[in-house]
């Protein structure tokens, strides 16, 4: 596989998908269980062909990173994207693994990657209105709630309502982890 391209947290750190890895994206994106009950992003069942025609198709601003803890053991995925004119980023755990703290360092790892190597001013994320484990998450790193995003998305057989968060460059304390590649 080449050179592991990586940004390196405390615990975890987010390691870049790469083409071969998307077994495993497959089978998370397929899994009710991966995004919960409240998933603010439709679950949409594919196969690997699937994503790996959408991998490469992916915009350059737009990255998948795989979740792994010190040990080389993957319990996540994290990304950013381009939403508009703002880049937004979004996380999930495997169950057994949330509540750890997991969720909240690589949150920190991905605005800390993103503020140090673009020239943005502002990252945003979102989750559903009913998600206080994910809203906790991104205000304990410096998000700011902005306001309620109705009718966001149709997950489930319902339309459900999001909140929107945002950290600015001047909100942003410098890296909290010392983020660097390998």
């Amino acid at each position: 596989m080449g050179c592991q391209r990586l940004l390196e947290g405390k615990r975890v750190n987010l390691r870049v998908m790469e083409r071969d890895d998307l077994s495993l994206l497959t089978k998370y994106e397929n899994d009710s269980e991966f995004w919960g009950e409240l998933a603010v992003y439709p679950l949409l069942q594919k196969s690997k062909a699937d994503q790996e025609k959408e991998y490469d198709r992916r915009p350059p601003e737009e990255n998948w990173f795989y979740i792994e803890k010190k040990d080389g053991t993957k319990v996540g995925g994290a990304f950013h994207f381009l939403d508009g004119r703002c880049l937004e980023i979004g996380y999930a755990l495997v169950r057994s693994e949330r509540r750890k703290g997991y969720g909240a360092e690589a949150a920190q790892i991905m605005v800390d990657y993103l503020f140090l190597s673009k020239d943005i001013v502002r990252v945003q994320a979102h989750t559903d209105v009913r998600n206080m484990v994910s809203q906790r998450v991104l205000e304990k790193i410096g998000f700011k709630k902005e306001g309620i995003i109705r009718r966001y998305v149709f997950v489930r057989g319902e339309w459900r309502d999001a909140v929107l968060y945002s950290i600015l460059r001047e909100d942003w304390k410098r890296p909290e982890i010392l983020t660097k590649t390998a």
